[in-house]
């Protein structure tokens, strides 16, 4: 079944909206900008966010944090029921919860420009599955899309649980690999619908398998960085100094930095033997964006960096994401014909 060039781009616009996402959600991170609004999916009980306290009822934070304690109440019965005990306590026991940040116009409205990218990329997978349902028909790709929109909306009511719990870190964790499962099952729905994804990368038998390690091992960085990430803020909270933060992170800082430097070498390899035999722009991409991924997490290893920088990371490092996903859709093992 042939799909249209409009139908294709508009695919391809979504991916860019879900990659907006987790630019705009890592920006409220490093801004501290995660409870701007402090309820969810409006702002302050509005649609368009106010600019100032003086557009707030008085008694603001007190009404806000009794909603807060309802959704933290019903999420915790949520993990118990799935057999948390432990940690729905946890929850449900932590006073800092209660607590309602003063408002900050700035930190507001960072986090409304998130949840207007959330609502664009979600709305373009609504309106892609419509289309799939009322144009194409293909009920391989309806499952495809429908799971991902299902996905979809499950963040992005995890999203206000992040915010009910005040950014409590493992949920942040959850957050960002759901997000990495959405951009994958986007790129495989590309793949599936445009001719030039369709097509196959023939590679070795080595770089085949060393692409499908680079995938792992990158997605399993990103799960240890958000875990590195979450360290330093307690660090950082608990009044620790920068040159102690290497210690403190023990096991999981140097896993971390060496699984980096393990992917570089692979890459490295599959790189030279691209320049050498198929010179496929995509393998030229990743290297090149790993590249930048390692100068920034030197940058944030050992300098006291800016905000950006931290985005900067998490951009690389999603892009390269991205970039393995689709080698790991379209590579396969070269045939060689037997003399």
């Amino acid at each position: 079944m042939k799909f249209s060039k409009t139908y294709i781009r508009f695919n391809w616009l979504t991916l860019v909206f879900i990659y907006l996402v987790v630019i705009a959600g890592s920006f409220v991170r490093i801004t501290g900008s995660g409870m701007g609004c402090p309820d969810w999916p409006k702002c302050f009980g509005q649609w368009i966010p106010p600019s100032s306290e003086s557009e707030l009822p008085e008694n603001y934070k007190d009404l806000y944090s009794e909603k807060r304690a309802t959704k933290i109440e019903r999420f915790a019965q949520f993990l118990r029921n799935m057999g948390l005990e432990e940690t729905s306590e946890q929850l449900k026991s932590d006073p800092n919860l209660r607590v309602e940040q003063d408002f900050n116009s700035k930190k507001t409205w960072i986090e409304y420009v998130n949840r207007l990218f959330g609502f664009f990329a979600g709305n373009a997978m609504l309106v892609s599955f419509i289309w799939l349902i009322w144009k194409y028909r293909k009920r391989k790709l309806i499952f495809l899309a429908g799971i991902n929109l299902i996905l979809m909306s499950a963040q992005a009511w995890f999203g206000s649980i992040v915010v009910a719990s005040n950014l409590v870190p493992w949920t942040i964790t959850i957050h960002m690999l759901l997000a990495l499962i959405i951009i994958a099952l986007q790129i495989y729905f590309i793949r599936e619908i445009s001719p030039s994804q369709i097509k196959m990368l023939p590679q070795s038998k080595l770089d085949f398998y060393l692409i499908w390690i680079c995938f792992g091992v990158t997605f399993f960085q990103m799960f240890l960085g958000t875990q590195v990430r979450e360290a330093i803020d307690l660090l950082t909270t608990a009044g620790i100094s920068r040159e102690s933060w290497t210690e403190e992170l023990g096991l999981i800082f140097y896993i971390h930095r060496s699984f980096s430097w393990l992917v570089l070498v692979f890459l490295f390899v599959i790189a030279w033997k691209n320049e050498n035999r198929n010179k496929y722009l995509s393998i030229r991409y990743v290297f090149c964006f790993l590249i930048l991924e390692l100068v920034s997490g030197v940058l944030l290893a050992h300098f006291d960096t800016p905000g950006l920088v931290q985005t900067s990371h998490l951009i690389f490092a999603a892009i390269i994401f991205g970039i393995l996903t689709m080698l790991v859709f379209r590579s396969k093992i070269l045939s060689v014909k037997p003399i």
